[in-house]
């Protein structure tokens, strides 16, 4: 059964996580960690939103 819609509400803040499939490494060095960086501020241009913190580790993340 699928989970219900989200009901969102002006200046709501989430904690968004992802991991690897088995826990596999999602960042093998430095360039990978920036090139996401670089995505999420690609996102940020096309849908603003305020980042406040994140966290980049070998196998998840959290923002």
């Amino acid at each position: 059964m699928p989970r219900k819609k989200r009901v969102l509400y002006p200046g709501e803040r989430f904690h968004i996580t992802s991991i690897g499939i088995r826990r596999t490494t999602l960042f093998h060095d430095e360039e990978d960690k920036l090139e996401y960086l670089r995505l999420v501020e690609e996102v940020k241009e096309r849908t603003p939103f305020i980042l406040q913190s994140y966290c980049l580790m070998t196998n998840h993340i959290h923002l």
